[in-house]
C-alpha cells in the first residue's frame, strides 16, 4: 500500500465526509475528490465503510500523538484530570472525532472501528490499571472506571442536549472537567514527582503501542470487514 495515495485518499473522504454525511458520499466521490480511479480505492480498502473506519482511525492517530508529545513534554500531563483535559480539548479541535465521540448519527451514522473494539476496551482498561498502580486514583473511589467515563462523555455531550448558558469557551469547559476528576477521583495530595515520571514514561509506551496498531489497521493488509 503507498501511504502517500492512502493518506490523499483519506484526506478527500475526510473533507466530503464533514460537508455530506457518510450516507451521501460514495467511493466514486471519494476517488474522484482524490485524483484516483475508483478501482484503486479498492486496493487500500474494499468498502466504503472501510475506508471511513480507516479514516476515524487516522484521526484518533493524532489525538494520541498529541497526548504522547504532552507526555514527554511534561509528565504532569498524566494525572487523569491533566489527561481529560488534554484529551478534551484535542478531540474538540478535531471536527470529525467530536462526531464520533457525541455519536453524530448525520455525520458518521453507527460507522465503527469493529475490528479494533476489543483491543479500545483492553487498552482502557490498562489505563486504569496504570493510574491506580501509581496510586494516581483515589483507592477508595469505587467503580473508577464508570465514573470517569460518565464525566469526561457529559462533558462532551451536553451541548448537544441543550445550549450553553454560559457561552464558555472551549479552554473553560476543559478546565471545569480537570477540576471536577481531580476533586472527585485523585488523592487529595499531590503525588511524587518521581512517580509521576514513571506512569508518564509508562502512559507514552502504552499509548505508542495504540498507535502502531492503528497504523497497522489503516494501512496493513485489509482482511475482514470488522
Amino acid at each position: 500500500m503507498t501511504r502517500a495515495r492512502a493518506d490523499r485518499i483519506l484526506d478527500a473522504a475526510g473533507e466530503l465526509l464533514l460537508h455530506h454525511g457518510h450516507r451521501k458520499v460514495t467511493v466514486e466521490d471519494v476517488a474522484e475528490r482524490a485524483g484516483v480511479g475508483k478501482g484503486t480505492v479498492y486496493l487500500h480498502w474494499r468498502t466504503k465503510r472501510r475506508v471511513f473506519q480507516a479514516l476515524i482511525l487516522r484521526n484518533a492517530g493524532e489525538v494520541i500523538d498529541e497526548l504522547v508529545k504532552a507526555l514527554e513534554q511534561d509528565p504532569g500531563e498524566v494525572r487523569p484530570h491533566r489527561f481529560a483535559r488534554r484529551t478534551y480539548l484535542a478531540i474538540q479541535q478535531r471536527p470529525l472525532m467530536r462526531a464520533v465521540v457525541r455519536r453524530d448519527a448525520d455525520l458518521i451514522g453507527a460507522l465503527k472501528t469493529g475490528s479494533m473494539r476489543q483491543e479500545q476496551i483492553l487498552y482502557g482498561q490498562r489505563y486504569f490499571d496504570l493510574m491506580r498502580d501509581h496510586g494516581l486514583l483515589r483507592a477508595d473511589f469505587p467503580d473508577a472506571e464508570y465514573a470517569y467515563g460518565a464525566v469526561v462523555g457529559g462533558f462532551f455531550t451536553v451541548d448537544t442536549l441543550a445550549p450553553d448558558p454560559h457561552d464558555l469557551d472551549e479552554h473553560r469547559k476543559a478546565d471545569a472537567l480537570a477540576r471536577t476528576l481531580r476533586r472527585a477521583l485523585e488523592p487529595t495530595t499531590d503525588p511524587e514527582p518521581e512517580v509521576v515520571r514513571h506512569a508518564a514514561a509508562e502512559l507514552a509506551a502504552l499509548y505508542r503501542e495504540v498507535a502502531d496498531l492503528q497504523h497497522e489497521w489503516i494501512y496493513g493488509t485489509d482482511e475482514g470487514d470488522g
